[in-house]
Order: C-alpha cells, then sequence, then structure tokens
C-alpha cells in the first residue's frame, strides 16, 4: 500500500476496491492447505484421515466442529479442508443466517461434496438452527408453503455436502445441534515455536526481513494466538518502513509492542486494569459484573478475550465467590497483598 494513501475504515462494509483488497491481504496469510498449515498437530493428522477414508468411500466427510479461543486458525482449517476436497467453499456467519429462508437460499446453491462454513455457529437462531438438523442429516429441507388452511410442507432436496461450524462458545450449542456433527475438534494455543513458524512464513509472504531473534521476540508475547503474532508482524513491519530500518529484530519489534501498549509480559493495558482492580481489593474474590464496570468492558469480552490469557498465565483465578489475582499477579502490577499469598496453581 502507497505511503500517502488514506484509509477508508467504511471501504470494508461498502464493499469497495479498498476493502476488498485489505480482506485479500488478509487471507493471503492464510495457509491454502493442510500442508501449509502449522501446529495443531492432532487435529490436522485427524482431518487427514476424515478426508482420506471420506475419499476412499467416494462421499464427503462427516460434519466438523471446531471450537476454541478466537484467532487459533478455524477458519484457516476449513478453507484448507475445502481445497484439500478440491470442492467450492460456501462461508457464511451464526448472525447473518437470521432467517430459515436465508439458510434455504444457501442450501439450494451447493453442489455435491461442497463445504458449507458458518462461522459462530453458536449464534444461528433456534429456528433456524432446526433446519439444519435434516439438512446434515438426511440432506433434504421441510419448509411450510403459505399459511392457515392453504398451508402445505414441501421437502426440498439438497445434494451431499459437509458442513463446518466454528465456534468460541461451544457450551452454547444445544445438544441436538451438537450431536449431528460427526468431527469434533477443539483448537489450543499455539508454542512459541510454532508461532516462530508462522511469522517466518508470513514474513515471507509480506516480503519482510524479520530476524530470528524479532520472531522469538514476537512470538512470545502473542498469547499463543497466530492472529495476535500475524498482528504484532505487519505493525512492527510498519514501524521499520518508516523508520527506514531493514530488518524487523528485536530491537524493532520490542519498540512496536511498546508503542501499542504491550508491556514485557505481553500483558495489554486491559490486562493490566483487571489486575489492577482485582488487586486493590486486596486479593478478596471479586464478581464478574464489579469488574466489568470498573474497568469499562463489558462481561462477555473480559471472559472470553483477556481472562483466558490471565488464567493461562496463573495471573488470576477463578473461584466460586469470583475471580481472585494470585501472587504472581499481584506481582506483575507491583501490588502487596495482605494475608497468605494465593498462587497460580490450580490445584494444591
Amino acid at each position: 500500500m502507497a505511503p500517502d494513501h488514506v484509509f477508508d475504515p467504511t471501504a470494508l462494509e461498502t464493499g469497495s476496491s479498498d476493502g476488498r483488497a485489505g480482506r485479500e491481504f488478509e487471507r493471503s496469510l492464510r495457509p491454502t492447505n493442510l500442508g501449509d498449515f502449522v501446529g495443531q498437530g492432532r487435529v490436522v493428522e485427524n482431518l487427514r484421515v476424515a478426508l482420506e477414508a471420506a475419499s476412499s468411500r467416494n462421499e464427503p466427510p462427516d460434519h466438523i466442529l471446531f471450537s476454541g479461543p478466537p484467532g487459533l486458525g478455524k477458519t484457516s482449517l476449513a478453507r484448507a479442508l475445502a481445497e484439500e476436497l478440491s470442492t467450492r467453499l460456501h462461508s457464511t456467519s451464526g448472525p447473518a443466517c437470521e432467517r430459515a429462508r436465508d439458510l434455504v437460499g444457501i442450501l439450494s446453491q451447493l453442489e455435491a461434496g461442497d463445504v458449507l462454513f458458518i462461522d459462530e455457529i453458536h449464534r444461528v437462531p433456534i429456528a433456524v438452527e432446526e433446519y439444519l438438523y435434516t439438512a446434515m442429516e438426511d440432506y433434504s429441507v421441510d419448509f411450510t408453503l403459505d399459511t392457515g388452511p392453504h398451508a402445505r410442507v414441501m421437502t426440498l432436496g439438497i445434494k451431499p455436502f459437509t458442513l463446518i461450524g466454528a465456534t468460541t462458545r461451544e457450551g452454547l450449542l444445544s445438544a441436538p445441534f451438537r450431536a449431528r456433527f460427526g468431527h469434533f475438534e477443539r483448537l489450543t494455543p499455539y508454542p512459541v515455536a510454532d508461532l516462530v513458524r508462522i511469522l517466518r512464513r508470513s514474513a515471507s509472504i509480506l516480503e519482510c526481513d524479520l530476524s530470528p531473534s524479532g520472531a522469538e521476540f514476537l512470538a512470545s508475547r502473542s498469547r499463543g494466538t497466530p492472529r495476535i503474532a500475524n498482528r504484532f508482524l505487519r505493525r512492527a513491519r510498519d514501524l521499520a518502513q518508516v523508520d527506514g530500518l531493514g530488518q524487523v529484530d528485536e530491537a524493532v519489534a520490542g519498540e512496536s509492542l511498546r508503542r501499542m501498549g504491550i508491556d514485557e509480559t505481553g500483558l495489554e493495558e486491559m490486562d493490566r486494569r483487571i489486575l489492577n482492580c482485582l488487586a486493590q481489593n486486596a486479593g478478596n474474590p471479586i464478581g464478574l459484573k464489579t469488574i466489568a464496570a470498573a474497568v469499562s468492558e463489558t462481561e462477555d469480552t473480559i471472559e472470553d478475550v483477556f481472562e483466558p490469557h490471565l488464567l493461562r498465565c496463573g495471573y488470576l483465578q477463578k473461584t466460586a465467590r469470583g475471580r481472585v489475582i494470585t501472587s504472581q499477579g499481584a506481582e506483575i502490577v507491583g501490588a502487596i497483598l495482605d494475608g497468605p499469598p494465593t498462587t497460580g496453581e490450580l490445584f494444591r
């Protein structure tokens, strides 16, 4: 992108050429097949077996449900699977399927063997979800024409397809819906070594000179999430370009993260605000609603975005009475707790 280009935030919504370019740029960093996918070894191996078995039977694979925190590669895996199957990928999202006719329109366009990917599938309305039951099991949809005494039920046949659902809140899926998936794969945070490999691949695509120390620095502060690692890489590349530096090394990476508000432990400003809120209450448990009000953030965002990382790092614990900061968390924000220290161990 040229330096004098002015970004129009509405472009992503209006479908302009700039918006399409931005989406293409984002997709360019995604792996195009399972061979390019780094990490999640158990999941990838299970998918390879499923694809090979389905191919030998000349039928589409069973429906697949991916779950896990945002940014771990659920969408990328769906795209890679469609590429491996040499078929078309039809993508939508749970909130976009507001009405049953929206879903029926999508299903009627599927060709034999196509992949239908529904992101945030737990947000599909119940009334629409029920149409998927027969579509997934019997490859047909029953819908009602007209109303009152003239109402009649029509059955629409659907060509065999594979539904891939992605969710960050698996617990919100109804039991009948979840039971119709043949494969359940949960994605977990990536180790630093895998994130380094992902960053090297992304740097090659972006034509960015990334040093080993720079890759290690960015990976260690990316919360085990490829999406965050790639975002850090793009911001570090921007800084190196503006400052006329030829390489993204550890110094450039460190300065880039400092400007983004990421400290040496990899915590963001909101992470520190949450920990400070807990520390100010002398290590006593605090409810999620109280924390949300104190830091001016929604409960869902705290619970889904910030809390998992703080829990993994051992900086806070969830108890029956609420959240409590640990001694490690207090040390991070420079607080002194009264009473016996709470460690980050789940079982003591």
